[in-house]
């Protein structure tokens, strides 16, 4: 007989009281081995968003959550380990660029990635537009790639974390996505579990991303940086915007195109200098603050690392990628300037058009998505491009269109500039 019962944690919870540790190590146990049902934890998760966790409960649920599967050794590379997390937007494409990049400078990135579901993006959809490129390694490859090479960017296998992958998918459908305790525990289990030694966290504010103000969005990197320092992982956050999306492509394969742009030397100024500001952050928390990633993207080493890494995954880093067979000009209907653009619209629209998923089973289109002919700030006149849409059926665009009809807004007069980077915490 088990001393705890599912109603009496979810009771506990509900009246507002505090949860013991050997209760989160049983509950979190128990429905991963299914001794407690799907509408149990329901009850539960509802209970944690309204009523909260201290700072120690949410340090021992996520415990609970890496000690549900295994945990990764990476002491035997010889480089320093340090991980990027972004909690997802528009047109966030940084992963692609700053693995490499930091791999150029001496460390050693286990980028444990994931999907796209609704209107943002997903890393490994992204990579998979690149012909023959493979998200799934197992341990052996992947702590051999991350010593030759030090760059990593693969999905997480399914005995990591298994308490947070059937925990994620309940949120999903019970209205509990927006718990804070869950959220920064299901982020950090999964990076504590994959072993790094030192991680940077970039928490996304505005309307594309999932926290909308910047007191959410900074309460959650201050729970997770703090998760971080108990767990023994060097943790620090940067908030960043993500009312506008990032650079110019929303889509997949057009993102990749974007990446490798930047990785030339070239690209969108917004996606250099937050690859740079993260570059900057990781290399320093390895334990290199002398490295210099401009320079790095500058002379070529970034590149070589990038077709490196594809190349360890079965990719061809020169071969032609996917390109949509319908594009749809949106033009501007009057002169000014661009005052806004509406990551959030922009992510649906690309959704729209089939760059992304309503369900973990749904396909991608590689080639569909948005390509932005204008950002924040850029003269415009009547009739001029303001953005592409592009999708491989043409049954995709009108629904498209509507989702992005208003999502560029023009004024009489330039906008004032906005920080990208809002706040370090750490």
């Amino acid at each position: 007989m088990s001393a705890f019962t599912a109603v009496d944690v979810i009771r506990a919870k509900r009246d507002g009281g505090v949860l013991t540790d050997a209760q989160i190590d049983w509950v979190v146990d128990a429905y991963t081995r299914g001794l407690v049902a799907d509408e149990q934890m329901s009850a539960l998760a509802m209970a944690i968003l309204l009523r909260g966790m201290s700072a120690p409960e949410i340090a021992r649920w996520t415990a609970a959550m890496i000690a549900s599967g295994e945990r990764l050794d990476l002491s035997t590379v010889a480089r320093p380990t340090v991980d990027k997390h972004s909690t997802g937007g528009v047109g966030d494409k940084i992963t692609l660029p700053l693995t490499p990049l930091v791999a150029a400078c001496g460390g050693a990135v286990p980028q444990l990635s994931g999907r796209g579901l609704g209107h943002t993006g997903g890393t490994l959809d992204k990579l998979e537009s690149i012909p023959g490129w493979r998200a799934a390694l197992t341990n052996d490859e992947f702590l051999r790639q991350l010593g030759e090479v030090g760059a990593v960017i693969c999905a997480a296998g399914e005995a990591l974390a298994p308490a947070d992958r059937k925990l994620y998918a309940l949120r999903d459908v019970t209205g509990t996505v927006e718990a804070i305790p869950l959220i920064a525990s299901s982020i950090m289990s999964k990076k504590i579990a994959e072993g790094t030694g030192a991680l940077v966290l970039d928490v996304k504010v505005g309307s594309g991303a999932f926290m909308k103000s910047t007191e959410d969005a900074r309460e959650l990197a201050r729970t997770m940086v703090e998760l971080g320092g108990t767990h023994g992982v060097r943790t620090v956050a940067l908030l960043t915007d993500m009312s506008t999306p990032l650079g110019l492509a929303v889509g997949n394969a057009v993102e990749v195109t974007e990446s490798v742009e930047v990785l030339a030397g070239g690209g969108p100024a917004d996606v250099v200098e937050l690859t740079l500001a993260l570059a900057r952050e990781m290399l320093d928390a390895a334990g290199l603050p002398d490295a210099d990633p401009e320079a790095a993207l500058r002379d070529g080493r970034a590149m070589d690392a990038w077709r490196t890494m594809i190349r360890a995954q079965g990719g061809d880093p020169d071969a032609p990628l996917p390109t949509a067979h319908e594009v749809e000009v949106v033009h501007a209907d009057a002169d000014g300037f661009v005052a806004s653009i509406d990551a959030y619209a922009i992510g649906v629209a690309a959704w729209r058009l089939g760059a992304g998923r309503a369900r973990k089973e749904d396909p991608v289109s590689f080639p569909a998505g948005v390509v932005l002919r204008k950002r924040p700030g850029d003269p415009v006149r009547a009739g001029e491009p303001l953005f592409e849409l592009r999708a491989e059926h043409a049954g995709r665009i009108p629904a498209a269109r509507d989702e992005a009809a208003g999502a560029v807004r023009i004024s009489p007069s330039a906008p004032a500039a906005k920080p990208l980077v809002i706040e370090r915490i750490g």
